[in-house]
């Protein structure tokens, strides 16, 4: 969704949970663990924006090892205060020179970017969700089942609503979009529709 708004509008666009999946593929190739504040922030220090855009790295990023592992890191404050830095410069000065930027996360409208112009808190039901991430991973792994997935997606739901630094939650001027029953086009204009709204005022 994010992706397809930011190509729309011609923005720079950023996934910022790819941002902790990176510091965790950093830990795990380092030989540390993902539990380990220390090893997270050491990971988290050497980040490189750059990183992303290796494709063998990007490709770890989407695994679903990695999504657990994300969500441990991410509720680390010491590693949420060495990107937070990264997010809030790639929001203020859009790389490429592009005009605008759209951020992807769980704290963007809390917490990275409170200022924001347009802000959308996009959900679904889990099942729903765990519907659309096993489809997405299944290629890769064949023995991944639906279950694992949804108690992946609601144990991280439960551990980034719970965290101690920036905790999901909906930002008092985001627009609640629920997709559980749109289809993507469907979504996608729900949510150009609000965006749009936004920027025309």
């Amino acid at each position: 969704m994010a992706r397809k708004l930011a190509a729309h509008f011609d923005f720079a666009y950023l996934d910022t949970g790819a941002l902790y999946r990176a510091v965790a593929v950093s830990v795990m190739a380092a030989g540390g663990a993902v539990d380990n504040e220390a090893d997270a922030v050491a990971a988290a220090k050497r980040f490189d924006m750059a990183q992303l855009a290796d494709s063998d790295f990007a490709a770890r990023l989407r695994t679903a090892e990695t999504g657990r592992a994300a969500s441990v890191v991410a509720a680390m404050p010491d590693v949420r205060a060495a990107i937070i830095l990264a997010q809030r410069q790639f929001a203020d000065t859009p790389p490429a020179g592009k005009k605008g930027a759209v951020l992807d996360g769980r704290d963007i409208g809390t917490n990275i970017c409170p200022d924001a112009v347009a802000k959308l808190f996009i959900t679904a039901r889990p099942d729903i969700r765990a519907q659309r991430r096993w489809q997405e991973l299944k290629a890769d792994d064949a023995e991944l089942s639906l279950a694992t997935v949804l108690n992946d997606i609601e144990q991280r739901d439960a551990r980034d609503a719970g965290r101690a630094a920036a905790p999901m939650r909906q930002a008092a001027d985001a627009h609640l979009l629920d997709t559980s029953d749109l289809s993507i086009e469907e979504a996608f204009a729900a949510a150009l529709a609000l965006v749009e709204d936004k920027l025309n005022r």
